[in-house]
């Protein structure tokens, strides 16, 4: 009887910082539509049960940013994420942030502050996905922000008042949200 060849990779154990990639993965395919909310529970279940590499590569054989295949990328940098899922994600502070930014929140709450950020580029973009969750953007006063995008069961709203200052960086907020909302708020005044 000739032994069974196994590749190794599907064998090795995985960490779990490649399953919350993969459950990452997963969220993105709902938001995206590729999956349905029972889909997602089921596969984000059992990529958190998975042992090896090749468990949790069959998790995503069939959605187009699986692991193991390469996707031609532009040659622009990197977009930060922020994904919640079943829970919240903040980020806030003095940091240097990208011209791209990726919130994501199923059934979860992003939290993104600008208002103390260096912003480096003219333009920001930022991809922000609802569905059953909430993302939250804090710009500065007078940014010139452009959303746009979709709500279906949910809402897209700017809280922003008053003009926009002459040399203001663009922010460009392109929302979808499902039975969610997206948010785009000036900072919260302080008492004193």
């Amino acid at each position: 009887m000739e032994r069974e060849r196994y590749d190794d990779d599907d064998r090795l154990r995985v960490s779990d910082r490649e399953r919350e990639e993969v459950v990452e993965l997963l969220g993105a395919a709902v938001a995206e539509g590729r999956l349905t909310l029972d889909e997602y529970t089921e596969r984000a279940g059992a990529a958190h049960a998975s042992v090896t590499r090749g468990e949790l590569a069959r998790l995503t054989t069939d959605l187009p940013a699986a692991p193991g295949r390469s996707l031609a990328r532009p040659a622009a940098s990197k977009p930060e994420r922020l994904v919640a899922i079943f829970g919240d994600e903040l980020r806030k502070g003095a940091w240097p942030a990208p011209e791209h930014i990726e919130a994501r929140a199923v059934f979860g709450d992003c939290h993104l502050e600008l208002h103390e950020t260096q912003l480096r580029r003219q333009v920001t973009t930022i991809d922000a996905v609802a569905i059953f969750g909430s993302v939250t953007v804090v710009v500065p006063e007078g940014s010139d922000v452009r959303l746009t995008g979709t709500a279906v069961f949910g809402s897209r709203l700017s809280k922003l008042r008053g003009p926009v200052a002459p040399d203001a960086a663009v922010i460009e907020v392109r929302c979808r949200v499902i039975f969610g909302d997206v948010t785009v708020r000036p900072p919260r005044k302080r008492w004193r």
